[in-house]
């Protein structure tokens, strides 16, 4: 078990939300479900025998989802990097979170059900500490100019 497991508060769409994360990543699955009892529901006001929590892996990273009804909402405050090798990981992350969602800059998107994630391959990170702040410098204005990171449009920045 890891120490520390992210929980996502859902008003009532947690496994929905939870089966279309599983269709995303490759090695994902439910681990665990649990159901409001009866003391559950009249707290919670959610029905009796509805899901409560579904625990659940995304690339062996456990997360745990609530239906908890709308008391609160997800914030770009808090989001999820998915750190990619390639362009076609991360063109594929990028379009199936994005779908119904919300693009933003630099690899930034906001999914349908509210989650901000950042889709980032692992070469920017090389790219914008190198030790010529110049290079950084063209990368991050390269990058300043995205939506979806393109990792050659990178790569031609760095080499001018």
């Amino acid at each position: 078990m890891q120490k520390i497991t992210p929980f996502l508060w859902f008003d009532n769409q947690a496994e929905e939300a939870v089966n279309f994360y599983i269709s995303v990543f490759k090695a994902s699955k439910i681990t665990k479900i649990n159901y409001y009892t009866q003391a559950g529901a009249d707290v919670s006001g959610m029905p009796k025998q509805s899901v409560m929590t579904i625990a659940f892996q995304l690339n062996d990273q456990d997360f745990i989802a609530l239906n908890g009804g709308p008391h609160f909402s997800f914030s770009p405050a808090i989001s999820f990097v998915i750190n990619c090798k390639t362009q076609e990981e991360v063109d594929h992350y990028w379009e199936k979170l994005s779908e119904e969602g919300i693009i933003e800059q630099c690899g930034w998107l906001k999914d349908k059900y509210g989650i901000s994630w950042q889709v980032v391959p692992t070469l920017l990170e090389e790219l914008l500490s190198d030790s010529d702040p110049a290079k950084a410098q063209k990368v991050m204005q390269a990058m300043l100019q995205m939506k979806k990171l393109d990792i050659q449009a990178l790569k031609h920045a760095y080499e001018q």
